[in-house]
């Protein structure tokens, strides 16, 4: 008996602090919300030139697998936060191969897309299980009541995740960010540009008060 109790608490102190040292903050949102670019930003400032995390286009669905990069460090007063950023394919209802076709795609490499795009959904929606914190992307100048937003917060709030909502590019002009603060008043909601790079610091701060 007493045995089994030590492991049972050997295990659950290396889970725990195991779990702290390993801590992982998704990106999530809809297709071209600019989950990426922020991504690249964060890489780039903490880990220098050349960490980007990934490529990034105005065709839908770039990005359709999961990619992890590990051991970012942000520093705020002081203090660290060591963390695994994992960014996720864009979330969305529906995906059909006609959508590329308008962008000179065949329609071989369009169901190609399309077939890889929704594979990378059902991937980043699994993940969800594995992340600490989670960053919603949305676009801040699109409607945020759409049907998409609202699937992607429901499946946060159903796992009791931390959430920080992003609105991104606050350097367009139809930008609106009050809509999503009223859309989602229940979490915190931070306005930046990930193409001009404005406001991270305090997009830093809010995410390491976030995940600490």
């Amino acid at each position: 008996m007493i045995t089994q109790l030590r492991d049972f608490l050997n295990g659950f102190f290396f889970n725990l602090f195991n779990k702290k040292n390993n801590v992982k903050i998704g990106l999530y949102g809809p297709p071209n919300s600019g989950k990426t670019s922020i991504a690249n930003k964060i890489c780039k400032d903490w880990l220098g030139e050349g960490q980007e995390m990934g490529t990034v286009s105005p065709i839908p669905h770039e990005t359709r697998e999961v990619k992890v990069k590990e051991k970012i460090k942000i520093k705020r007063g002081g203090k660290t936060l060591s963390f695994n950023l994992v960014d996720t394919p864009g979330i969305t209802t529906k995906i059909d191969y006609e959508e590329f076709l308008s962008y000179d795609m065949n329609k071989k490499d369009a169901q190609k897309r399309a077939k890889e795009a929704t594979k990378g959904v059902i991937e980043a929606i699994k993940w969800l299980d594995n992340m600490d914190c989670v960053i919603v992307v949305l676009d801040a100048t699109k409607n945020p009541y759409s049907q998409v937003n609202i699937t992607i917060i429901g499946n946060m709030a159903a796992r009791n995740i931390p959430v920080l909502v992003v609105g991104n590019k606050m350097d367009m002009r139809k930008a609106n960010l009050k809509r999503i603060e009223s859309a989602f008043p229940q979490y915190n909601v931070v306005g930046l540009s990930a193409l001009k790079g404005t406001n991270f610091d305090e997009f830093y701060d809010t995410i390491y008060k976030l995940v600490k």
